[in-house]
């Protein structure tokens, strides 16, 4: 019976569906196993792939043990519904169970998973009122409950606290920390105190402080820990090239990214698309097309991040060629018009100004997603269509459920094509039906909309009624509006706000001396403009030694084959 048994617990071990642990389940009945804490617990441990059957499993269980309570904590902890695992914890006090460190650590990710903060300071509570802030693991997880929370100031003080305990996992988590909330000087202030401490410095530390470097564009900093790696051996790890690789490019040095990537002798995709995508937006297009041909030679298949990267980069420059051969490439390859492939060229021939082929892809999809919808809404609008951006957002409705970026470029559509009441109908409906909250970006949208149609007081009402605080940019539009209506009163109170909120700004002077000369008034516009030419005299007087302001430009490529 023994070895009978024990061949039904090590048969748990090797499911992988549902329907095996059943039967296994139901043999365990069937000999008695299951009133048996030890099989039990190995039985819910392997259960654990589905929760509602472990769920159901678990509360049939007359008296479960800790290391069951802490299986389901576990469990919790990673599925789709950590607060279970809070309500547990609950349940598990109530009943006055001793607690154990994996307790703690289970509880902790999941409060980290929903961002509890109000949890978790009480279970840090609990953590010392029975001393298991002693145990490593449990410091580092609360160290992760803090920095995933964005508090990266208990965070600090209780990694402070345990200086002399400290092991990599708890530097890498606060480095991780001060990058979640974009403060990459002290994740560079972090490495080098790890580095005086004499610890082994890893891939994960690496990867941390080669971020920061990006979000620094710190050239020199990221020159030094290439460097580092070459020094340590660093650079024989596949995900640390990648990184220095993506670094050079963020940075702008997009040739040093490609010498690293000659010295690798196995590259994967990933590795090929940190390159093509360093270039790109470096403004090397042409350098990227001839990495994707480099690709086909060496037998290397890209995926659709590849070329939606490219893409991107081909409709933020207007670079109509580079982009018309990156859809040829697809086509001779035969790659799968998926959702992100198909939405990048949708959106690069919408923003390279041809929007019938940008229609054509759109219709050659098989599946899409809202951000292919909304990048074709988006495309009509930026054409001038709005009635056709409306149709299509009612067609998407039937298909897929919009989001604030759709209803973004659809009020953008409305206000550019004057469609004054469809925009205010979707604005409504975007609150009351969809249940979504408005953005700044979204009131200035329909302010432009309102002041487009000459309701200027109606708009102006709008934005001092706003539910959130307003920006510089939303008064500007009604500025513009005004001078669109030769609107000299209103015009002259928001520059008076404007100027009490946001400082003077000199487009504000040039809207309103243009205000004037729509409205007739000759004389103030020219007595304006000739202050403005005199402070402007001053200024450069007394800022001799300032820097030249970088003039504007516009590209557009002509004859693209």
């Amino acid at each position: 019976m023994f070895s009978s048994d024990q061949h039904l617990i090590s048969l748990l071990n090797s499911c992988n569906r549902t329907s095996e642990i059943t039967q296994i389940h139901a043999s365990m009945i069937k000999t008695g196993l299951h009133l048996i804490p030890f099989p039990l617990s190995k039985l819910l441990a392997s259960s654990i792939m589905d929760m509602s059957y472990a769920a159901s499993l678990f509360s049939h269980i007359i008296n479960p043990n800790l290391f069951m309570f802490n299986t389901m904590l576990r469990a919790y902890s990673t599925s789709d519904d950590p607060k279970q695992a809070l309500l547990l914890f609950n349940y598990m006090r109530s009943l006055n169970i001793m607690l154990d460190h994996f307790t703690f650590i289970s509880t902790l990710k999941s409060c980290a998973r929903v961002t509890a903060i109000g949890t978790g300071l009480g279970i840090h509570s609990v953590v010392l009122q029975y001393g298991y802030n002693l145990f490593l693991n449990v410091r580092n997880t609360l160290l992760h409950f803090y920095c995933v929370c964005g508090s990266t100031i208990d965070a600090r003080k209780l990694f402070d606290e345990f200086s002399q305990e400290r092991d990599l996992v708890s530097w890498n988590t606060l480095m991780g920390g001060y990058l979640h909330v974009s403060r990459p000087a002290m994740v560079l202030d972090l490495f080098r105190q790890l580095s005086g401490d004499g610890l082994n410095i890893g891939a994960t530390t690496m990867l941390s402080a080669l971020s920061a470097i990006c979000d620094l564009g710190d050239t020199l900093g990221g020159e030094s820990l290439h460097g580092y790696c070459i020094k340590t051996g660093l650079c024989l790890d596949l995900n640390v090239v990648t990184a220095l690789i993506s670094m050079y490019g963020k940075v702008g040095r997009a040739d040093s990214g490609g010498r690293v990537f000659n010295e690798v002798t196995v590259k994967d995709v990933v590795l090929w698309n940190c390159l093509m995508d360093g270039y790109a937006k470096s403004g090397f297009l042409e350098e990227s097309l001839a990495l994707l041909k480099l690709m086909k030679l060496e037998r290397v298949r890209p995926n659709s991040s590849t070329l939606a990267g490219l893409l991107s980069a081909c409709a933020s420059s207007g670079s109509l060629g580079v982009g018309q051969c990156i859809h040829n490439y697809v086509e001779e390859e035969h790659l799968v018009l998926d959702t992100i492939l198909g939405t990048a060229l949708v959106d690069m021939y919408s923003k390279c100004g041809l929007l019938r082929k940008a229609i054509n892809v759109f219709d050659k999809m098989e599946t899409r997603d809202v951000k292919t919808w909304t990048a074709m809404i988006l495309g009509f609008g930026l054409h001038g269509q709005a009635k056709n951006a409306i149709m299509l957002f009612h067609q998407m409705e039937k298909e897929c459920e919009p989001n604030e970026i759709t209803f973004l470029a659809v009020l953008s559509a409305c206000s550019h094509g004057g469609l004054m009441a469809e925009g205010m109908s979707c604005f409504r409906r975007m609150i009351q039906e969809y249940g979504l909250k408005p953005k700044v970006e979204h009131y200035g949208s329909i302010i432009d909309l309102v002041g487009r149609a000459g309701l200027l007081e109606e708009a102006h009402n709008l934005i001092e009624g706003l539910p959130i605080e307003g920006d510089a940019t939303a008064w500007r539009t009604l500025l513009a509006a005004c001078r669109v209506h030769g609107n000299i009163d209103l015009g002259e109170r928001v520059k008076r706000t404007l100027e009490e909120i946001y400082d003077e700004h000199p487009a504000d002077s040039i809207v309103i001396s243009s205000t004037y000369a729509v409205a007739g008034r000759m004389q103030d516009h020219t007595s304006m403009m000739e202050n403005k030419a005199r402070n402007i005299r001053k200024e450069v007087k007394y800022r001799s030694t300032a820097e030249a302001k970088e003039a504007g430009c516009s590209t557009i490529e002509l004859a693209a084959k």
